[in-house]
């Protein structure tokens, strides 16, 4: 339809006219529509935020050009008037009150998938790109379980934790998202490309900016806030004191998103993020998959069962018999006088108490009085 050329033309042109995110810009698109606006954002007609987010690139049109790089490697324009495209997750912009969470204009997206479907049930796992071995595994084993359990792996594809978790969710067989910096024909980094390639073919890559853009700082910080939007929450498996993960979990809280953080060592430099995280921002600690769903699931589906320690044979011992047996010395024999004394328990008590615990091999008689048996309870099956 020319109509819907029209609008997507304008889409293209508009989601490179200002840097990401805009929200001067994404509030007048809102209000004229994306012709409209992109007409008037071309001829400088624009109140003063949105010039001084488009001045510098409004003569700099490009969205043709763009569409036909895209389409050269595979990818499309996703806009907000497609089915495709994710409006419940991008609702949350809108309701959170933080310009710089403005809703973006359109995504570029390479893969087979749908990003409306893979996000319906989605968990980002984020973390450090100097990730610790522990950190990996850790990243890796969440993602496998949250793929193989049927719910989409989110991150950035960086080095460290990204890479791992999106490896742990293509090893089961499930799904992933990556929210690139840069454009989609030399995602970034260069070292993932046998992942990126793995991703494109199951998944989809997506990305703010168009073909030929260069992977920028600012652009990692601002690509952050969609990782955080479209999943049910986030997991930060580890982050040092200040780094972009922190900003992803920060976005995730701002948004109202279950926000979840793995302990690790209090040696490691590399889990001090995620400490202050659960320490000063009420992240969830989380440290096994159950935790996760239970954070991001269904109300009253995805409980995680309670953790159990191992029952010994002194566990199902009832309490009187716990208290005289807690009452024995450690290395020497003792008469049932003086149990009954330190364990502050009636003599007959003590003796009636005495036989049941040699049957169950916890202590014997000797000579010299009551011992406790090596192994205590090893009899009791």
């Amino acid at each position: 339809m020319i109509g819907s050329s029209a609008i997507r033309l304008a889409r293209a042109y508009l989601a490179a006219v200002a840097e990401p995110p805009a929200p001067a810009l994404a509030t007048f698109v809102e209000e004229l529509g994306p012709i409209d606006a992109a007409a008037q954002v071309r001829r400088g007609e624009v109140p003063e935020p949105v010039a001084k987010e488009t001045s510098a690139r409004r003569e700099w049109d490009r969205g043709a050009a763009h569409l036909r790089a895209a389409e050269a490697i595979g990818a499309r324009l996703l806009i907000p008037e497609d089915e495709d495209w994710p409006t419940a997750p991008f609702l949350s912009f809108a309701m959170c009150g933080h310009a710089h969470l403005a809703t973006p204009l359109a995504l570029w997206a390479r893969g087979p998938a749908r990003l409306v479907e893979l996000t319906e049930r989605s968990v980002a796992i984020v973390g450090a790109r100097a990730a610790t071995m522990y950190g990996k595994h850790v990243a890796n084993s969440i993602g496998f379980g949250v793929a193989e359990l049927g719910c989409t792996v989110v991150s950035g594809a960086a080095y460290g934790i990204d890479g791992a978790a999106h490896r742990g969710a293509l090893a089961a067989g499930g799904r992933t998202v990556a929210f690139l910096a840069g454009g989609l024909d030399a995602p970034y980094p260069l070292g993932h490309t046998t992942l990126f390639r793995r991703m494109v073919e199951t998944g989809v890559l997506v990305s703010e900016w168009p073909v030929g853009t260069v992977p920028q700082r600012h652009r990692f910080l601002s690509r952050n806030r969609l990782i955080a939007a479209v999943s049910a929450g986030t997991v930060v498996v580890e982050a040092a004191g200040r780094s972009g993960t922190s900003k992803t979990a920060k976005d995730a809280g701002e948004l109202g998103r279950a926000l979840m953080a793995v302990p690790g060592p209090i040696t490691s430099a590399m889990s001090v993020g995620t400490h202050e995280l659960i320490r000063k921002e009420n992240a969830q600690l989380v440290t096994r998959l159950e935790d996760v769903l239970e954070a991001v699931g269904r109300i009253g589906d995805d409980l995680a069962p309670r953790l159990k320690a191992d029952t010994t044979a002194r566990d199902r011992l009832d309490p009187l018999a716990r208290q005289v047996l807690d009452a024995f010395p450690a290395r020497r024999a003792a008469s049932p006088e003086q149990i009954a004394l330190e364990a502050a328990v009636s003599l007959p008590d003590v003796l009636r108490m005495l036989p049941s615990l040699e049957i169950d091999g916890f202590v014997a008689r000797r000579d010299d009085g009551w011992r406790l048996c090596p192994g205590g309870g090893a009899k009791r099956r």
